[in-house]
């Protein structure tokens, strides 16, 4: 299993709107950088991904998971972009905030904080475990 991050603003698409869509899930489409649509292609049924809220609150507050691998994005007919689709898993006990994982040495080097802008991006299974722990949840 590999792990990730979706970044989304909560005004776009929120945790509500995520967790409304049952186990059906959703597209995450929209997508328009090849770093962040390369990893949804190398994205398997079963990985596991923090939602994130980003621009104001920037926050980690759910956990999801691919329910569909790598599809063109309905969103657009150009062929470049593609899109998994996530359901829900579960809400984090305590949302763990970007300034939590700035200051925790062991998260150093995470994609979110190397790569800010990307809106999908690789978590190791070192940070993924550390994260479930901060934010309350088994891994």
């Amino acid at each position: 299993m590999q792990y990730w991050l979706f970044k989304s603003e909560p005004g776009a698409w929120s945790w509500d709107d995520q967790v409304a869509k049952g186990d059906a899930g959703e597209e995450w489409n929209g997508v328009r950088n090849y770093q962040a649509r390369n990893n949804m292609r190398a994205m398997k049924i079963g990985d596991r991904g923090f939602f994130y809220h980003s621009v104001d609150e920037k926050r980690i507050v759910g956990i999801v998971e691919v329910c569909a691998e790598s599809h063109p994005d309905s969103t657009t007919e150009d062929e470049r972009w593609d899109c998994v689709d996530i359901k829900a898993v579960c809400g984090v006990e305590t949302p763990v905030s970007l300034a939590d994982i700035k200051a925790h040495p062991d998260l150093a080097e995470m994609a979110l904080l190397k790569q800010s802008r990307l809106s999908v991006a690789p978590v190791t299974a070192a940070e993924w475990k550390m994260i479930c722990k901060m934010a309350g949840i088994k891994p």
